[in-house]
């Protein structure tokens, strides 16, 4: 079969068995996948060449399972602007979303504990600005001149079987002068949604650690500090 014998031939998606039309097809490592299906993949997963049909279809049960933790995810905090980092702090759960209808958008809940790091960068979007010369074409000056755009991106490192890391820009517009109140207000958030993550990390870390026994300084006894640190016998505050 020649070339474009291959390019109509028909194609099946190896998820829902559905035919994929001519432009529908998007192509696994061991066959293909339709759009409808591609769509209901994980927005921040990017491994879809690389990945055989079983996997997209474990990830698609994921993604199922995932509408569950949706349904009841409480809201605590919110941080961010046009994508925002919702925080669930009774659960332990964050979600990293755009839409203002997140509910139906399915985003990924993820778990404080999933977090490995983040951090933030600031990109630079360098456009050259021209002149018309004596003949009314348009040249580089010489040296050269640019105008210079930023944008603050906040990376969450992520411990999951299906994306490692959460990227997305924290300020709404493209900011035209770095070190303006706009880029600052953009830095701000960025500092906010990190240490929040690492904060809430780093006390469900503390949380799971195991509990050592240890003398009290006030009656002497053996004893396991309770949630507030204090002795379970006399009350007393261990280490104050």
């Amino acid at each position: 079969m020649g070339l474009f014998g291959k390019i109509f031939e028909k194609k099946s998606c190896g998820i829902c068995g559905g035919e994929i039309g001519l432009l529908g097809n998007r192509k696994l490592e061991d066959g293909n996948l339709c759009k409808e299906c591609a769509k209901k993949l994980s927005p921040f997963f990017s491994e879809r060449r690389r990945s055989t049909v079983e996997q997209i279809r474990e990830q698609l049960d994921y993604r199922e399972a995932n509408k569950d933790r949706v349904a009841g995810f409480n809201t605590t905090r919110t941080l961010g602007g046009d994508t925002k980092v919702l925080l669930d702090e009774d659960a332990q759960c964050f979600i990293v979303t755009s839409s203002s209808r997140w509910r139906d958008a399915n985003p990924d809940v993820m778990d404080f504990s999933q977090v490995t790091g983040c951090d933030s960068e600031v990109r630079e979007t360098r456009t050259e600005i021209y002149r018309e010369n004596s003949e009314g074409h348009r040249e580089s000056y010489d040296p050269p001149r640019y105008d210079i755009d930023y944008d603050v991106y906040l990376t969450i490192h992520v411990n999951s079987p299906y994306f490692d890391e959460i990227a997305f820009k924290v300020n709404d517009s493209r900011i035209e002068e770095r070190y303006s109140v706009e880029f600052r207000e953009a830095e701000r958030q960025a500092n906010e949604i990190r240490e929040a993550l690492t904060s809430l990390r780093e006390n469900v870390a503390a949380a799971k650690a195991p509990k050592a026994a240890v003398t009290c300084p006030f009656c002497g006894a053996t004893t396991m500090p309770d949630a507030n640190g204090r002795c379970e016998f006399c009350g007393g505050a261990i280490g104050l």
